[in-house]
C-alpha cells in the first residue's frame, strides 16, 4: 500500500493559449509571489503601520520584479559556461532557473532603497516581506515538481519521485525514483513560515528580529535539503554554492540579531 505513494509530474505545460504554452511554473510562481505579498501586506499593517502599510502596494510590484531579475541573474551567473554559450535561454524563464538566493539579496537591497524613499523603516519591511518570503517559497517550490526538477539522490522510500528519462542526469539514467527534495523544502519552509506568525506578535516588539531568524532558520533548512540533492550547479572545494551563501546568511542572519538585540 505504500508503495502507491508514488509522485509523478504530469509535465510543464499547464495549457495553451493560441498555441502559446502556459507552464505550471509560472502560474505556481506567480500564486506564491501573491500569496507572499498579501502575508507581507496585512503583516505590516496589524503589527506595524496602518496607515503607511499603502505605499506597500506602491512599491511591491517593482520588488518583485527586481527580486525575480535577482533570481534569475544570481542563477546565470553560477551557471555561466552555460549561459555563455546560451546567451539567449537567460530570457527564457518560463522552465524554471530562478534561485531563492538571488532573490533574497537583491530583495533586501531593494526594501532598503524603498524605505528610505517611503520613510519606513527598514527593519519593519524586512520583517514582513521576508516572512511573506518563506510562505510564498513553500509555494513556490511545487513548480520544481512539475518542471522535474531539483530532485535529490535515488530512493525506494515510499514517498519516492519518479523522474523521466528525459530529465535525469546522464549518470542516474538507470534510476526511477528520486528523493522528492522539492517537497522536503516546501513542507520546511512552511513550518518556518508558522513559526515567524507565532512569534510575530511578541517579536516586532523590536522590528528586524523576524527577518534574521528567517536567514538563520531557512538557510539552515537549505544546507539539509542541499546535501541531499544532486543538482548542485556549482560546486567550491567540493560543496554545492547554495550550502555556502546559505551559512554565510546564517552567519548574517546572527551578526544582526546580536546587534539588534
Amino acid at each position: 500500500m505504500l508503495n502507491n505513494f508514488v509522485f509523478q509530474s504530469p509535465g510543464d505545460i499547464a495549457f495553451s493559449i493560441f498555441k502559446f504554452p502556459v507552464y505550471y511554473y509560472g502560474i505556481i510562481v506567480s500564486l506564491a509571489i501573491l500569496a507572499g505579498y498579501i502575508v507581507a501586506y496585512h503583516l505590516f499593517k496589524k503589527y506595524y503601520d496602518t496607515e503607511k502599510a499603502k505605499y506597500i502596494l506602491d512599491f511591491s510590484p517593482f520588488i518583485i520584479i527586481l527580486g525575480i531579475i535577482g533570481a534569475r541573474l544570481y542563477y546565470c551567473t553560477v551557471n555561466l559556461q552555460y549561459y555563455f554559450r546560451h546567451p539567449v535561454e537567460i530570457f527564457n524563464i518560463r522552465q524554471g532557473g530562478l534561485s531563492i538566493h538571488g532573490m533574497i539579496i537583491i530583495g533586501i537591497i531593494s526594501l532598503y532603497i524603498f524605505a528610505k524613499k517611503y520613510d519606513i523603516s527598514f527593519k519593519k519591511l524586512a520583517d514582513v516581506f521576508l516572512c511573506g518570503s518563506i510562505f510564498a517559497q513553500s509555494i513556490g517550490r511545487w513548480g520544481n515538481f512539475f518542471n522535474s526538477e531539483a530532485f535529490g539522490t535515488p530512493t525506494n522510500l515510499p514517498w519516492k519521485l519518479y523522474i523521466s528519462p528525459s530529465h535525469r542526469p546522464v549518470e542516474y539514467l538507470n534510476f526511477e525514483y528520486f528523493h522528492p527534495t522539492f517537497l522536503y523544502e516546501s513542507i520546511l519552509d512552511f513550518i518556518i513560515f508558522l513559526v515567524l506568525i507565532i512569534l510575530f506578535k511578541k517579536m516586532s516588539k523590536i522590528p528586524g528580529r523576524i527577518a534574521c531568524l528567517y536567514l538563520i532558520l531557512y538557510s539552515a533548512a537549505r544546507i539539509v535539503v542541499e546535501s541531499c540533492r544532486i543538482d548542485s550547479i556549482l560546486n567550491i572545494a567540493g560543496i554545492p554554492i547554495a550550502q555556502i551563501v546559505s551559512l554565510f546568511l546564517i552567519t548574517l542572519g546572527i551578526v544582526f540579531l546580536f546587534m539588534i538585540k
